[in-house]
C-alpha cells in the first residue's frame, strides 16, 4: 500500500510542475532600424545544424547552429547558437539547414534557459529575402574570431531526463526495503 502512495506522490509532483504557454501574435514587423536598434545581436549566417530540445517541463524548442558570415551588431564570432520555436504557436522561425538568414536575436528565456533567442516577429529572415535589410544595414563586419561551437553543441544532453527514473527507482526500492521490515 506504500509504495502505492509513493507512487502517486511522485507522479502528482512531476506531473505539477507548471507548463507556460506562449501565444505568438505579431502587431508588425519592425523596420531595419528599428530592429537593429532593439536587438542584441545582428548578423547573416548559414545554418549548419538544428536540434530539438526539450526541457524539464517537456516543452520542445529547437536549437540552431549558425556559420556566421557577416556581423552588424553584437558577437563577433564564426559561429552562434540561437534558439527558437518549432513553428506551431510558439512563434518559433523554421529555419532550413543549409540556408542563410539575417537574424536579429536577443537574450530571452523564452525556450527555457537564457539564450540568444530570435522569433517569427523578429525581422530575422532568408537572406533571399532580405534584399531591404541589406541595402539599409550595409557592410557587415567580416572578421570573425574562429570558434568551433560544434563539439559542445552536439554533447548537448540533458541530465535531468537521465536522472529522474534514476531516483524514481531509488524510491521505490528504498520503499519496498522499508515495507518489508516491518
Amino acid at each position: 500500500m506504500r509504495l502505492i502512495w509513493i507512487v502517486i506522490i511522485f507522479s502528482t509532483v512531476l506531473m505539477s510542475f507548471p507548463s507556460i504557454g506562449f501565444a505568438c501574435s505579431c502587431a508588425e514587423i519592425p523596420s531595419v532600424e528599428q530592429e537593429l536598434e532593439s536587438s542584441k545581436d545582428v548578423f547573416m549566417g548559414q545554418v549548419i545544424d538544428i536540434k530539438e530540445v526539450r526541457d524539464i517541463r517537456g516543452y520542445i524548442s529547437k536549437s540552431v547552429l549558425f556559420k556566421v558570415n557577416q556581423v552588424w551588431k553584437g558577437q563577433k564570432q564564426s559561429q552562434v547558437v540561437v534558439a527558437t520555436g518549432t513553428g506551431s504557436g510558439d512563434c518559433g522561425f523554421n529555419f532550413v539547414k543549409g540556408q542563410e538568414y539575417i537574424v536579429y536575436a536577443n537574450e530571452s528565456d523564452m525556450y527555457g534557459k537564457r539564450q540568444l533567442t530570435t522569433i517569427v516577429c523578429d525581422r530575422t529572415n532568408r537572406l533571399s529575402d532580405a534584399k531591404e535589410d541589406l541595402k539599409k544595414l550595409g557592410q557587415g563586419t567580416q572578421t570573425l574570431e574562429e570558434v568551433d561551437l560544434a563539439k559542445d553543441y552536439n554533447r548537448n544532453f540533458n541530465y535531468i531526463w537521465f536522472l529522474i527514473p534514476i531516483i524514481f527507482i531509488i524510491v521505490v526500492i528504498g520503499a519496498t526495503f522499508r515495507s518489508k521490515r516491518t
